[in-house]
């Protein structure tokens, strides 16, 4: 049934795209029961190595797994090095503040001691970020293959921004096969991690070009992040949901209806309001759980490499 399902999937999103966005389908279950049966024991085991002494690795690779399957689908280009004839998507802007590429690399090393050239960078990412978790909130589906191509053009061109507004963001994940429900339940996962001062404090001083603050963020709010962000072009951390950044519940829908949304994209959920509706049962946490895993099995089918496309890298970081 989960395969049919990722079947469906990826026709949905040939629907939405110019290009055909899912160039396989055929995810399953248990993948690797036969090529290499301790795959996904072994990828829990040092993802949960890691996260025990680096808590906000959980943050760090649904950012990564998501950057990845925006960005021609989720086949492990995010990984990939730059090389000295181009530059690779983790050297695009929005990807510098990227970390946990030596826990993938790790996970990998261990997968070819165990089972050379079977398990892909593509599967080991998209399992690191939902076992980073340490609680079943998806399932991942596994065959993927590795993509051979990166470019931080495609990441720029790609990736949606920080500082998009409503119909910016519902475009882009329209043209990869995401509905707008995708689009409110992913924005979910701003309830762990930070932002950078710098991609959000135009809101502080200068919003319109004329040095006033965004209107529609709450007002005590702005102020305690002016005590953080000291101008346009700090570069410092904030939590993105206060005093929850590392507690991954349903909280962000609670700022969220306060006006309390980290980036100018957060806040322009609010700017539909169709959505009040779904954002107010979102804040419950049971539903948020339940949507939020059905929007990330639709996510990991993005663009999917399966059969013969691509390959197996032997490093995550360069192609073979």
């Amino acid at each position: 049934m989960k395969a049919v399902l990722s079947l469906l999937i990826c026709v949905t999103v040939t629907v939405f795209a110019v290009f055909g966005v899912c160039q396989g389908g055929d995810l399953t279950k248990n993948f690797y029961k036969n090529s290499c049966p301790l795959a996904e024991e072994i990828v829990q085991n040092v993802t949960w190595m890691h996260t025990s002494t680096n808590p906000v690795l959980p943050a760090k690779f649904l950012r990564m797994h998501f950057h990845d399957c925006f960005v021609r689908g989720c086949e492990a280009s995010i990984l990939l090095n730059s090389t000295a004839n181009s530059t690779a998507e983790k050297d695009a802007i929005p990807n510098l503040s990227l970390t946990g590429f030596d826990v993938i690399d790790d996970i990998k090393a261990q997968l070819e001691t165990k089972c050379p050239g079977v398990v892909s960078c593509a599967d080991i990412l998209a399992l690191a970020a939902r076992d980073a978790f340490k609680k079943p909130i998806w399932e991942v589906l596994t065959g993927r293959r590795d993509g051979t191509v990166s470019l931080a053009s495609e990441a720029l061109a790609n990736l949606p921004s920080p500082f998009s507004n409503y119909t910016t963001l519902q475009q882009s994940f329209a043209s990869k096969g995401l509905n707008v429900q995708d689009l409110v339940v992913l924005s979910g996962g701003h309830t762990i991690g930070v932002g950078h001062c710098n991609f959000f404090s135009n809101r502080l001083y200068n919003f319109t070009g004329k040095g006033d603050q965004d209107p529609s963020l709450n007002p005590t709010y702005a102020a305690f992040l002016k005590t953080q962000c000291k101008n346009l072009t700090d570069t410092s951390t904030v939590e993105m949901d206060p005093h929850s950044s590392r507690n991954f519940d349903a909280h962000y829908y609670v700022i969220l209806k306060q006006h309390e949304g980290l980036f100018q994209s957060d806040a322009a959920l609010l700017t539909n309001t169709g959505l009040g509706k779904l954002i107010n049962q979102l804040t419950n946490q049971n539903t948020f759980f339940s949507e939020f895993g059905m929007s990330m099995e639709k996510m990991g089918a993005i663009g999917v490499l399966t059969g013969t496309l691509g390959e197996i890298r032997k490093k995550c970081s360069v192609i073979n």
